[in-house]
């Protein structure tokens, strides 16, 4: 198959969809594999690398387009990518699709096979492709708070840790799942005061085990998340429904309770965000306040650390990857894991989540859809 890696054209997006070590992967098993020229800069490494690893250089994402079976990518397509998409093209990216309507127009006219790594499933249930991108941005959440928390940044002017004889700040994570985990375990690893908070009673006693008690964890309720609001100098917004967009679990007339210069992570803002008052951000200009409220809400956090977060994620795509390059869509159709993932096909909607969050007609696999 001919799978083409076009440069990632979002702002401040610098990881890449294939590294070097994942082209030889493809090179190795017969594939074609065309990079567009500087797409590897952000992870230091330029096309020379790309070349000695078996790949061509393209002069321009339009010639990777057209001449690509599937497109790997990292974040979800542009409106100047989508309409270069075509009928019987794979998409393999992250989509998070549910909150953009626009973007998932754009695929639906195109045509194309779109299959979202955020929905892609494993034999436990688990999402493992968004998996390292959740470890990368829970860490780099507390990261992103510390600094928000400081003075000069419209923070509370807070240590996260404090010091001896002072209050470490108090830190607030909503969902215990792989970003609320890893959020936990830097902000404990800093010296914060860390309250977890979940509706999956067994996933709160894992938490609970695993931290050894260092770590507060409450049941999810209307109350709770209030009162644990209410008193925080930190809250990470951890929550995820897969392929849906996140509820909104802190309302604006919340935030006239909350402490002022209180931070608010919004780590689920790719799906919609789980505030009410978050809206997108981007590196250049992370930050912005409302009522007092400093919001943190970069929708693609990850890309802060490239080579850290496009090596991960290769990782995990990988072998999915070369089970598409090497039965096209018999591989989504034989393999319910990718399945799973697909979320667009031929004009229509493949996942129920998108499509009651879109408001749109689902249609299943096997429902009429062909290769």
């Amino acid at each position: 198959m001919r799978v083409g890696v076009p440069k990632e054209i979002k702002v401040q997006e610098y990881r890449v969809g294939l590294t070097p070590g994942a082209v030889r992967e493809y090179v190795a098993a017969g594939h074609e594999v065309t990079v567009e020229t500087g797409a590897g800069c952000g992870i230091g490494a330029p096309d020379d690398v790309y070349q000695r690893a078996g790949a061509s250089i393209a002069a321009n994402a339009r010639d990777v387009f057209a001449k690509s079976d599937m497109v790997v990518k990292v974040k979800e397509p542009q409106k100047s990518e989508w309409t270069q998409l075509r009928e019987g093209q794979i998409l393999f990216t992250y989509l998070h699709l549910a909150p953009d309507p626009e973007q998932a127009k754009g695929l639906l006219a195109s045509g194309c096979t779109a299959i979202a790594y955020e929905t892609v499933t494993d034999a436990a249930g688990h999402l493992p492709l968004l998996a390292p991108m959740s470890e990368v941005a829970g860490r780099l959440a507390i990261e992103a708070a510390g600094a928000a928390l400081k003075r000069s940044a419209g923070g509370r002017g807070l240590l996260l840790g404090g010091v001896p004889g002072v209050q470490p700040a108090r830190v607030v994570v909503l969902g215990g799942g792989v970003v609320g985990t890893q959020a936990a375990r830097m902000a404990t690893g800093l010296g914060a005061e860390v309250t977890v908070v979940d509706r999956s009673i067994p996933r709160l006693r894992e938490l609970d085990d695993l931290f050894a008690g260092r770590v507060r964890t409450r049941f999810s309720t209307i109350e709770s998340v209030e009162e644990e609001v209410f008193a925080a100098d930190v809250v990470i917004g951890a929550v995820l429904v897969p392929g849906a967009s996140a509820p909104r679990l802190v309302t604006r007339a919340m935030l006239k309770s909350m402490r002022p210069g209180a931070v608010l992570v919004d780590v689920a803002i790719d799906q919609g965000g789980c505030f009410e008052t978050s809206h997108a951000t981007t590196h250049d200009d992370p930050t912005y306040e409302v009522d007092g409220v400093v919001h943190y809400c970069v929708a693609n956090m990850p890309g802060a650390v490239p080579v850290t977060s496009s090596q991960a994620l290769n990782n995990a795509t990988l072998p999915f990857g070369l089970m598409l390059a090497g039965k096209g869509f018999a591989a989504v159709l034989e393999n319910p894991h990718l399945r799973n993932g697909l979320n667009a096909h031929r004009g229509r909607i493949t996942n129920k989540a998108v499509a009651e969050s879109l408001g749109l007609e689902f249609a299943p696999v096997g429902s009429g859809l062909a290769a």
